[in-house]
């Protein structure tokens, strides 16, 4: 496993960091994820990604298990706060500072810890004012419950007012977590450039494409089951967007182009975005511990660049490149 800065600041992560959406608390059943947390750590990940909301808060529950009795120091943990959890009352959303407040106690109670490494806003919240917001996160860092902080599916100019006022304050904003894969590059005209500039890393999600980077989805033919594609809990409506029989074919062509380079299919997804050298890791997710041993043979792979042109030119124009896709898919009122 290779390590790379997160942001301008002192602080390595695993590039390839493990992440619980979408399996921990709802695809897996406790004792899967917790062998699947084992098998990352086997495999030298130390970063482990997580959000309140994920199986409304029952994810970070089946981490904090996981994780129990492993030494704090040599472990990064991150989760996030924004989107609904509990009964969704009117102010059981949003990143205003009774929510940030009430949320960031709840997720260290349930992840067993007595801080977070890195603490993000999963969205931008258009009913908060963004001062109210950093400084509740100011005052996070200060108590010692966060280390730094990041965010989540912010634009470039978002991202810009973010860290003008947590330097103002004193804090560190140094991380954005995008969704970025050879199919899905809406971060790289506009969020990657300013990240750039200000020192901040993107730590992205997704990189396999919610599975379809990995072949296994045939163009004219029914999704495999228990694939994502067939989850009725929020897997298959994430996943659609990619099944057209048109990308499909695409990504069936990219099959001799990572056997010409000795990696899986997964693997040269995952190695895709590790190429960007903004991007500090990629996390991926797992329903079986062996998924995890296959995904972090990326880590430390160089891509040449005349196989990174000959994705390009296979993918062409069934990749997504428009930078308004973040605030297009952004929430445009609180969630309740």
């Amino acid at each position: 496993m290779e390590f790379r800065h997160l942001g301008n600041s002192g602080l390595k992560i695993s590039e390839i960091a493990y992440g619980n959406w979408l399996t921990h608390g709802s695809q897996v059943e406790a004792d899967v994820a917790t062998a699947c947390v084992r098998r990352a750590l086997d495999e030298g990940i130390t970063t482990f990604d997580t959000a309140d909301v994920y199986a409304n808060t029952v994810a970070e529950e089946v981490l904090g298990d996981a994780l129990k009795g492993e030494r704090r120091e040599s472990l990064e943990i991150f989760t996030k706060v924004y989107w609904p959890t509990g009964p969704g009352g009117h102010n059981d959303s949003g990143l205003s500072r009774k929510h940030i407040r009430e949320s960031i106690d709840g997720s260290l109670r349930r992840l067993q810890t007595d801080y977070v490494d890195l603490y993000q806003a999963h969205r931008y919240d258009v009913e908060t004012p963004l001062e109210e917001t950093m400084q509740a996160f100011a005052d996070l860092v200060r108590a010692g419950k966060v280390l730094y902080i990041g965010v989540s599916e912010w634009t470039a100019d978002q991202i810009r007012a973010g860290h003008a006022l947590a330097q103002e304050l004193g804090v560190q904003l140094i991380s954005s977590q995008p969704q970025y894969s050879m199919l899905w590059r809406v971060i790289e005209e506009e969020v990657v450039p300013t990240s750039q500039e200000l020192g901040i890393s993107q730590i992205v999600w997704s990189p396999i494409a919610q599975g379809v980077l990995t072949g296994k989805y045939k163009p004219g033919q029914p999704a495999p089951e228990g694939s994502r594609a067939t989850d009725t809990k929020g897997g298959a409506d994430m996943v659609a967007r990619f099944l057209q029989d048109e990308v499909l074919e695409r990504v069936a062509r990219l099959e001799p182009i990572a056997a010409d380079v000795g990696l899986s299919m997964a693997q040269l997804a995952v190695a895709w975005v590790l190429q960007n050298p903004n991007v500090a890791a990629a996390i991926i997710g797992a329903s079986r511990p062996e998924q995890v041993s296959d995904n972090v043979k990326a880590s430390g792979v160089r891509l040449d660049a005349d196989v990174l042109k000959t994705i390009d030119d296979v993918l062409a124009d069934v990749v997504v490149r428009d930078p308004e896709m973040t605030a297009r898919n952004a929430p445009k009122q609180r969630p309740s």
